[in-house]
């Protein structure tokens, strides 16, 4: 198993409040998570106007389907009108049993 994390950093020049940023960062949450399977969330700086950083994680079997999962989700996070994204890093943990691969064909 794979958990691909991605965290995403945005500077949202035009926020001057919180209510602002909010609602920056209601469209972006919705719009990740009705096209891709990720989990997403707000990970830091919530108290900050004009920084927003988002965690997003998905899981496969697979460190490939992971990988092109959250570099989609970046594609998408770049395009926003409202929020310039100004960083993002991205880790592939593996989980379980390294010794067992999956084109083993002991069973």
């Amino acid at each position: 198993m794979i958990i691909g994390v991605l965290k995403l950093t945005f500077h949202i020049p035009h926020a001057r409040s919180l209510k602002d940023k909010r609602s920056v960062t209601r469209k972006l949450r919705d719009r990740i998570r009705s096209r891709f399977d990720v989990s997403i969330a707000e990970v830091e700086a919530q108290d900050l106007h004009q920084r927003a950083v988002f965690g997003v994680a998905v899981v496969s079997s697979k460190a490939s389907v992971c990988d092109a999962v959250l570099e989609d989700v970046a594609r998408i996070a770049g395009l926003q009108e409202d929020a310039v994204l100004t960083d993002r890093a991205t880790e592939l943990i593996p989980i379980g049993d390294e010794l067992y691969e999956e084109d083993d064909d002991d069973g």
